[in-house]
């Protein structure tokens, strides 16, 4: 079976130690997590944990099986084949001499992006889409010349049924 990229969302009781064994999971069992985002709820008493992995069919029902049986896990979903809205944040800090400084606004303009902060040698801009648009302005950005790269990996919501 060949390996795709599988996004799971997790509601977890917001409680010390349960990033811990979710991850401990993956690790004893020779599962890489390719990104982790977490963060408290609307309810301050649960968490959302978003991991992005790359597994066949069989693994991740067995990740999942696995996620369920832990104690503080109250739901795993796949998002991967459901109807959902993933987005990812990066800031990406560029060389920005004079040469460069129009190629990387048009950049920005086209990616819909902010410039947060001006240097004399750099621009730090924010952009937020999905992974193959952050790939996209990385190819286009890295000519350019990148120095620094903060992702926060994939978040996402299901969709709503019609």
């Amino acid at each position: 079976m060949t390996e795709k990229k599988h996004v799971l969302s997790l509601l977890v009781d917001n409680q010390p130690g349960v990033l811990s064994r979710i991850s401990g999971l993956f690790s004893g069992r020779g599962f890489n997590i390719e990104s982790l985002c977490v963060a408290a709820t609307m309810d301050p008493q649960v968490s959302r944990i978003t991991i992005t992995t790359k597994a066949n069919q069989q693994i991740i029902e067995q990740i999942e099986k696995q996620l369920h049986k832990l104690i503080n896990v109250i739901k795993v979903h796949e998002m991967t084949e459901t109807p959902s809205v993933q987005r990812e944040l990066a800031l990406i800090k560029v060389h920005a001499s004079s040469k460069y400084r129009g190629e990387i606004l048009r950049v920005v303009e086209i990616f819909k992006g902010k410039v947060l902060d001006v240097g004399q040698e750099h621009y730090v801009i924010e952009f937020t889409g999905n992974e193959e648009k952050m790939n996209a302005i990385l190819n286009l950005l890295k000519p350019i010349g990148i120095k620094e790269i903060a992702r926060t990996g994939t978040i996402g919501m299901f969709r709503e049924s019609k």
